[in-house]
């Protein structure tokens, strides 16, 4: 959904809404509580930066349990560890492909939430 208000409007980061909102996923959690702090009025900008947090810390909880799944998975000869590997680079080129899609969705303008993560990252921004 494109939010012509929310991205022709100002932000409090003193950058444009676009810009301060796709910033918001380059470091994950990191750059999402930063612009969650800075950003005071656009709400655009705001959903992104919450989003960007929910969404790194599912990622990174993930990543934990799926270390957690291949120590047990080496365990089993040469299956396991092919098993343990596909779901690494499985979670390693989704996250990928997640990540730049969206920050492209916010350098558009569009508040696309993702289907767990952007409620929270809703509640988070109100």
């Amino acid at each position: 959904m494109t939010n012509p208000a929310a991205t022709s409007g100002s932000s409090s980061t003193g950058l444009a809404p676009n810009v301060a909102a796709a910033l918001s996923y380059v470091l994950g959690p990191i750059t999402g509580v930063l612009f969650l702090v800075l950003e005071k009025q656009n709400r655009f900008v705001r959903f992104h930066a919450a989003q960007s947090i929910t969404v790194g810390v599912a990622l990174i909880a993930l990543s934990i349990a799926l270390s957690i799944l291949s120590t047990v998975l080496a365990f089993i000869p040469v299956f396991g560890w092919i098993v343990a590997l596909l779901l690494s680079l499985g979670l390693g080129l989704g996250s990928f492909v997640l990540w730049i899609l969206l920050m492209w969705r916010a350098w558009q303008g569009r508040e696309w939430e993702t289907p767990v993560a952007g409620s929270f990252a809703r509640r988070i921004a109100a």
